[in-house]
């Protein structure tokens, strides 16, 4: 055994406990409440040495091991073999998605490709298509924090009439299936990409949900704002674009342009989740944005990052932050 090899097999603890640690837990439940959706090993916070470039998904039937930097063969062989080691029976799928190759492609580990039935991932009664064709399953789980904010803003708003919110770059429409389930008057999803609304649409049919109430729009965000205005004002906006989508939407550029915007689709008191997923940028790139682009708006709270998500730098993490217009706002015609 050479000595490369041998500090791997040393490190594999690092990855192996959490795994088998959730998966002996699932091989000894009883119930199949146990199996839901969610990261069990999450190596790009960097708190994890030498394991920086893998995270592993569990979306129930299917185990998903995520390569995100070309790692030692003998250390991707070892990861491999550590979950088939220890996959239950409730997790007969297995997958290795190397993103570090040209198209993102998925490799099947265990389990047959085309004997993969639908996957939804789980949250509580909600259920969200997924599609392990593409580079984006359809679901991503370190937005929880998100979820459950909306949740709490629908929620309290349900008692004077109801909640109408504006998800911008909706992709699967997510926030949107939260919203109404939390009990939302109206959505209006925007995305450039129709084919992700139209997931969107039938994440709302899979919830069973009244689809009148929800509208989808397939526009340039940057090129309707006329038309989502008209459809507003809005309680509550969410703004979650790609940090860098080449031919859309680059943030270092565009996201100045979403958030001038803000203020006018905003009903009094009406609130804004601002999301950017990029280790590149700190929190205070946003809070720059806003206090220029958007002084009217008051920043309230950035939003505890999901525990499963561990960073050893914080502002490396997925940014959630929450901002509020005054009840006194008044939106230009």
């Amino acid at each position: 055994m050479t000595k490369n090899n041998a500090m791997i097999l040393d490190d594999l603890a690092v990855f192996e406990t959490p795994c088998r640690r959730y998966f002996d837990a699932l091989a000894g439940s009883t119930t199949t409440s146990f199996i839901n959706s969610r990261r069990i090993f999450h190596g790009r916070g960097q708190c994890f040495a030498r394991w920086e470039w893998c995270t592993v998904d569990v979306f129930a039937p299917v185990v998903l091991l995520t390569v995100f930097a070309t790692p030692p063969p003998a250390q991707l062989a070892a990861a491999v073999a550590c979950i088939k080691q220890y996959l239950p029976q409730a997790l007969p799928f297995f997958a290795v998605q190397r993103r570090d190759m040209h198209g993102a492609p998925y490799f099947w580990e265990q389990g047959n490709r085309e004997d993969l039935p639908q996957v939804v991932a789980q949250r509580g009664n909600q259920q969200y298509r997924l599609d392990f064709n593409q580079q984006n399953c359809g679901y991503f789980l370190d937005m929880e924090p998100g979820r459950v904010w909306l949740e709490g803003v629908v929620a309290a708003k349900a008692k004077t009439g109801g909640a109408k919110v504006l998800n911008l770059f909706a992709y699967t429409c997510a926030f949107s299936v939260v919203a109404i389930d939390a009990g939302a008057s109206d959505v209006v999803n925007v995305d450039l990409s129709r084919r992700s609304l139209t997931v969107g649409r039938e994440n709302h049919r899979l919830n069973n949900h009244d689809t009148q109430k929800v509208k989808f729009l397939g526009v340039d965000i940057l090129k309707s704002w006329g038309k989502i205005k008209k459809m507003g004002p809005y309680d509550a906006v969410i703004v979650d674009p790609p940090s860098f989508q080449k031919g859309s939407f680059v943030a270092t550029k565009d996201y100045q342009k979403v958030v001038r915007r803000l203020p006018e689709l905003l009903s009094p008191g009406g609130q804004v989740l601002a999301c950017l997923n990029a280790p590149e940028f700190s929190s205070d790139y946003l809070k720059d944005l806003f206090a220029e682009q958007a002084p009217a708006l008051t920043f309230i709270e950035r939003l505890k990052p999901s525990a499963d998500f561990p960073d050893i730098d914080t502002e490396q993490q997925l940014k959630l932050l929450v901002y509020r217009a005054s009840e006194s706002l008044i939106n230009a015609s």
